[in-house]
């Protein structure tokens, strides 16, 4: 299977800049699509920002113009650059890849989240 690694988060005042980073590793597989998710407390997970293979993106409304989503596919790595944070992002981010391995799949892969705190 794909195992997922995201680091990254942090504690920022709010206005600050934060870069996400989520590194997949395994064999035999290639990654479609990958995503940065979060879900703050009490709240359900939603989507940030999805990118595919072939680069194409797409934002959550309430980031676009601030997050940046984008991926090496050589070093198997997602990025997600944030800024003008707002404490309204405050939540643990996770990373999520669609994958296939040995020919097989899609599956799905998740990382284990990094907390990301925007202090007002």
């Amino acid at each position: 299977q794909v195992q997922l690694v995201e680091s990254g988060g942090g504690l920022v005042q709010a206005g600050g800049s934060l870069r996400l980073s989520c590194v997949a590793s395994g064999n035999g597989f290639s990654i479609n699509d990958m995503g940065w998710y979060r879900q703050a407390p009490g709240k359900q997970r939603e989507l940030v920002a999805v990118i595919s293979s072939a680069g194409t993106t797409s934002y959550a409304d309430s980031v676009k113009g601030r997050f940046t989503i984008s991926r090496d596919n050589a070093k198997n790595t997602l990025y997600l650059q944030m800024n003008s944070l707002k404490s309204e992002d405050t939540a643990v981010y996770y990373c999520n890849a669609d994958y296939r391995r040995w020919g097989r799949g899609p599956y799905d892969a998740w990382g284990q989240g990094t907390q990301v705190t925007v202090s007002s």
